[in-house]
């Protein structure tokens, strides 16, 4: 049985999450949340994880999976429900950084996060309900500079590639447009 998996990208502010949201509301099923977002000290992200707050229904279950996604995803998922990942680029990020100082340079995949790739693709391969996911297309651009930039990007470009083939669905949002790529 094919997952019912629709993948949502798209740059910064292009609109990814309200449409994101707005399949989930319009599915007419229970709705569970998953953040990935970590806010730390910082005080303007903490002002737009508020923001995504306010904006979802107060009704909708909330899990935050900064690491373990592939377990809050198995948690979660159930015939008759939808799941909303937001967002795998955040996830990547904390995966990637999980046990790095800042002043660490990681130029190849840590062996725990080639563990939570590979975790997270299986719980995902063996969805029962509509799962929505949301991620970044961050590869658009030239070649960034520095190694551990290199590998966050070409590790999220990977992990998109991943997600978009196993997907029913794939959106990308441009300008609050979406642009069907799959589906």
């Amino acid at each position: 049985m094919t997952p019912d998996l629709t993948f949502i990208l798209g740059g910064a502010r292009s609109g990814k999450s309200a449409h994101a949201e707005r399949l989930a509301a319009e599915s007419g099923l229970p709705v569970t949340y998953i953040a990935t977002a970590r806010i730390g000290d910082d005080a303007e992200f903490a002002e737009r994880v508020r923001h995504h707050r306010e904006r979802r229904p107060a009704h909708w279950a909330l899990l935050e999976a900064p690491l373990d996604l592939a377990g809050a995803l198995r948690e979660a998922d159930r015939a008759g429900h939808c799941v909303l990942i937001d967002c795998l680029t955040l996830w990547l990020a904390n995966v990637l950084f999980a046990s790095a100082s800042a002043n660490d340079e990681i130029a190849v995949l840590p062996v725990s996060a080639r563990d939570a790739f590979a975790q997270f693709d299986t719980a995902l391969a063996n969805t029962r309900g509509k799962v929505i996911v949301v991620s970044n297309e961050i590869g658009l651009g030239v070649v960034p500079l520095g190694s551990v930039t290199r590998l966050y990007v070409d590790e999220l470009g990977r992990l998109n590639q991943r997600v978009a083939a196993a997907s029913t669905r794939v959106t990308m949002m441009v300008a609050g447009l979406p642009l069907t790529l799959k589906g």
